[in-house]
């Protein structure tokens, strides 16, 4: 560690591996990852540059716990909790489901911002856990309580979980490729008409009524 201890960890609050895990985030969250080196890092974090490989295998690595913490945060920034099952109606649910997801893909986007150009911080990103629903990823986690509702009778005997999570996960995908692929266009604003229309769309399917 630099010879003058970081100021953060001067009470002991925080690991020095927890502090530039802290430190990486918050300049993920305002930068992104492109160019970000790990001299940025160490000057933000208060050490010298090469403290950062006594905790982590590359830059790259400590960039993948930084965004996963990044994740984390946003969810946790959310208004309110994951519906339950049984409670309110499913139609709520699931506008509320679509209004939560929408809006943590929205917070990130700025942070995944040109996160597709680096194989090697992909690579590490995938060797850590799903960052969303506490490990369980937003399709299990809608996946499960569809099942709950399906067995409350509260959702259609023959509707299958897995196809309405997937997808509601591919509209947020959607939300944020979109977004990355053209990243000088403006980002998506996900608007109420947008998810009332998608949840009308996953009650009621396409067909007209009276057809199968």
């Amino acid at each position: 560690m630099s010879p003058r201890k970081a100021a953060a960890l001067r009470d002991g609050d925080q690991s020095l591996r927890e502090h530039l895990i802290a430190t990486a985030r918050r300049l993920v969250a305002r930068r992104g990852t492109v160019a970000l080196t790990v001299r940025d890092v160490a000057r933000e974090a208060g050490v010298a540059d090469g403290v950062l490989y006594n905790h982590f295998a590359d830059k790259e690595e400590l960039l993948a716990y930084a965004l996963h913490a990044h994740v984390r945060a946003a969810e946790a920034g959310l208004d309110g909790a994951p519906p339950q099952p049984g409670e309110a109606t499913v139609e709520a649910n699931l506008r509320a489901y679509l209004t939560r997801a929408l809006a943590l893909h929205a917070a990130i986007l700025p942070a995944m911002a040109g996160v597709l150009t680096q194989p090697k911080l992909l690579a590490r990103l995938a060797e850590l856990p799903n960052p969303i629903s506490a490990g369980r990823g937003l399709r299990t986690e809608l996946a499960g309580y569809l099942r709950a509702e399906r067995k409350l009778g509260r959702v259609a005997a023959d509707a299958s979980a897995e196809a309405v999570a997937a997808l509601v996960v591919g509209v947020c995908h959607d939300l944020v490729l979109s977004h990355l692929l053209d990243p000088v266009g403006p980002a998506p604003e996900p608007s109420p008409r947008l998810v009332d229309e998608l949840t009308r769309t996953l009650l009621h399917g396409v067909a007209p009524p009276g057809r199968p």
